[in-house]
């Protein structure tokens, strides 16, 4: 069975920085695609950033230039660095991969962006 486990969220002050991990278990090969999405409160969830096989990567404009989604193929890992936060990148950060017809999420890191 397929398990994606999120972690390295936390408080930290705007201007500051996080880098999550997303580890990943049960699968067997690469995934095709792996991103991050998160959820606000009130909000629907909202893609953050993905990254498919070939290294090609979409961003949501709010975190362009400031995000970036590392991914690690040997282990089956997708980072998601962020720099410059901005109190309105407080949400709980999911981990997304998908194989084949099959989409996988973990269970959510809450990352809180405040002085």
């Amino acid at each position: 069975q397929v398990q994606l486990v999120e972690s390295g969220g936390g408080l930290v002050q705007p201007g500051g920085s996080l880098r999550l991990s997303c580890a990943t278990s049960g699968n067997r090969g690469n995934f095709q695609a792996m991103g991050w999405y998160r959820q606000a409160p009130g909000k629907e969830r909202e893609l953050v950033a993905c990254i498919f096989n070939g290294n090609s990567t979409n961003y949501a404009d709010s975190v362009k230039g400031r995000f970036t989604i590392p991914r690690d193929n040997a282990k089956n890992t997708v980072y998601l660095q962020m720099n410059s936060l901005k109190p309105e990148d407080t949400a709980v950060y999911y981990c997304e991969a998908v194989q084949w017809i099959s989409v996988f999420w973990g269970r959510g890191t809450q990352v809180t962006v405040s002085s």
